[in-house]
């Protein structure tokens, strides 16, 4: 069954959602929330916004979300693990929301048997639209997308997350010796999601997000592999289909790559870990 119209009301939601926190751009107070990571109140706004348009039109599904309106924990509402579960993001990119830098971006993204089969990642300020939905293809508002098909070079474009320390707070060797050459292009916009849909639009070979959850890699992934991407941990692993029994907030960390840079990016995570 098509996507289209669902796709068609969760852009509604992103733009809608964007118009929300676009308000308080650069204005807000930083509050922290568990494991002290910034929030604000144009988040939880973002979020409110978002679910109550889901709820509305499909009551049955389920919902995972990175705010709720304690801060004390996630929103994770998944009747069926196996059914069709909405993920969001309200702002990927929250301490660039804060500080009044233009990286940021509404996530919404849906799963269904533990697959990503619809996406949008909404890059508020330069209000450009990333979506897709399984079968319909990736696009750039009217611009349909297509990864890179040429192999990794000195002009390659690699994105990386601004948090690379690993679960003991060291720097893996990889990172060190890309950040340590100047061939690759390497780049970290703060934003996982625009980090990773930069793949599925051609300008990227890779993305490597070392520390996110669910909600930054969701929306992203369906765009990617839809634009013909892949997406896998930083080991080479399948991150989907993904066991949402139990989500409680869990790292989710993952590559988008380019099939022809995937096996180099991962060959190089491997060697030097």
């Amino acid at each position: 069954m098509s996507l289209i119209h669902d796709l068609q009301y969760a852009i509604e939601l992103a733009r809608g959602a964007g118009k929300i926190v676009l308000d308080d751009y650069g204005k807000v107070a930083r509050l922290t929330k568990r494991h002290a990571e910034a929030v604000t109140e144009a988040d939880r706004a973002s979020q409110r916004f978002i679910v109550g348009g889901l709820r509305k039109r499909f009551a049955g599904d389920g919902i995972v979300g990175e705010e709720n309106e304690t801060g004390e924990a996630i929103t994770a509402e998944i009747p069926n693990p196996d059914g069709r579960v909405w993920v969001i993001d309200p702002i990927d990119g929250t301490n660039n929301f804060i500080a009044g830098l233009g990286n940021f971006a509404v996530c919404i993204g849906l799963m269904e048997r533990g697959f990503p089969v619809l996406g949008v990642v909404f890059d508020v300020t330069r209000d450009q639209l990333f979506s897709a939905a399984k079968g319909e293809g990736a696009w750039l508002g009217n611009q349909r997308l297509h990864v890179l098909t040429t192999p990794l070079s000195d002009s390659s474009m690699i994105m990386l997350t601004s948090n690379l320390l690993d679960s003991a707070g060291r720097c893996p060797q990889w990172a060190c010796r890309w950040l340590g050459q100047t061939n690759w292009k390497l780049r970290i916009l703060g934003s996982a999601a625009l980090e990773a849909v930069q793949v599925a639009a051609g300008v990227a070979h890779g993305a490597v997000t070392m520390n996110g959850k669910l909600w930054d890699v969701a929306a992203p992934a369906a765009i990617v592999l839809e634009a013909g991407g892949l997406i896998t941990t930083p080991r080479g692993v399948p991150v989907f289909p993904y066991d949402l029994r139990n989500y409680d907030g869990a790292k989710v960390p993952f590559l988008a790559a380019a099939p022809a840079a995937q096996e180099q990016l991962l060959r190089e995570i491997q060697q030097y870990p």
